[in-house]
């Protein structure tokens, strides 16, 4: 088995890289050559989380599981909060392949998600960009946004506004003008909306989502989470990574359980993609995208990681 440390991994995937791998499982996913097992998700108290999220990805080859989850005190430790490793097999003969460093590609995954719901769903003249959220994940969402389109400007919103500096910086990198907003100034100004939190209840509401907006839902990925009121799902067109775990662990859940929202209301997509379906009809309808994150982009992105450290010899042969 080979070992891809975590140190290494920002050397051997780029965010191109990442966008790349998860545009090809998504519409593999869409054409039914790929797919993910249910996953186990577990609160340890404290606002822990752990979990396991694993598929198979029978086009591309690759068995896996993604093991880990979000331990809020690990930034006072100097870590990220989000702590994972990534474990590949053989999809024949079910042997270990290799352990994969998964903290960074988690953030390079969740980011590429985003971004393409924006190159697929987002109206073609959307120029302000709108980002709820600072923490870890969040520069990653924007330089990821700032590469799938053009925007003149950046908007944003933090629970503990003395965190939005950070993203300021990462703002004017772009060369992106940044300010700090109200949520209702927030939702009146952005034609796309990015939602990267932690949060257990709705931070936007209903009448803070003007028509037209797109909305890329990324922090809701457990029973209970909430970034957005079902309220806005009910008046939206909604995509997602995969509709089992948007109605069970996304942010549909709220507005499945409510009876706003069905099941079969919500567009994969990686159907999108494949062209199988339409992505936004009118450019005045509310789009969301609600990324639950999927095993199979954990396992797309750790292949790539693997195939690189390989060919460059730099991946750790250990014997099992």
């Amino acid at each position: 088995m080979k070992i891809v440390p975590e140190a290494r991994i920002a050397e051997l995937v780029t965010p191109a890289d990442a966008y790349a791998a998860v545009e090809q499982v998504f519409a593999a996913m869409a054409r039914g050559e790929a797919g993910n097992f249910p996953v186990v998700r577990e609160a340890l108290g404290g606002g822990r989380l752990y979990g396991f999220k694993s598929g198979i990805d029978r086009a591309g080859a690759v068995l896996g599981v993604k093991a880990g989850g979000y331990f809020p005190g690990n930034a006072e430790r100097g870590m990220t909060n989000h702590q994972s490793s990534v474990f590949l097999f053989d999809p024949d003969t079910g042997q270990p392949r290799a352990m994969v460093g998964g903290n960074l590609l988690t953030a390079l995954r969740t980011a590429a998600a985003s971004a393409l719901s924006i190159a697929h769903l987002a109206r073609a003249d959307a120029r302000v960009l709108g980002i709820v959220g600072a923490g870890h994940q969040a520069a990653f969402q924007l330089r990821a946004a700032a590469r799938v389109r053009t925007f003149d400007r950046v908007v944003a919103w933090n629970l503990h506004p003395d965190m939005l500096p950070r993203l300021g910086a990462v703002a004017a990198e772009l060369g992106l003008p940044f300010q700090a907003v109200s949520l209702e100034e927030l939702g009146s100004e952005a034609d796309v909306i990015i939602t990267i939190t932690s949060s257990f209840a709705a931070i936007l509401e209903d009448g803070h989502i003007r028509r037209g907006t797109h909305l890329a839902c990324m922090g809701t990925d457990t029973a209970g989470k909430q970034e957005v009121a079902a309220a806005i799902l009910g008046r939206a067109r909604v995509f997602t990574d995969e509709v089992a775990q948007s109605v069970s662990i996304g942010e549909a859940q709220h507005a499945v359980a409510a009876g706003l929202l069905a099941a079969a209301d919500i567009t994969p997509l990686g159907a999108v993609i494949t062209g199988a379906q339409p992505g936004r009809h009118v450019p005045d309808e509310i789009t969301i995208f609600d990324g639950t994150g999927v095993a199979l982009q954990d396992l797309a992105v750790a292949a790539v990681a693997l195939s690189r450290a390989e060919e460059r010899g730099i991946a750790v042969e250990v014997a099992v």
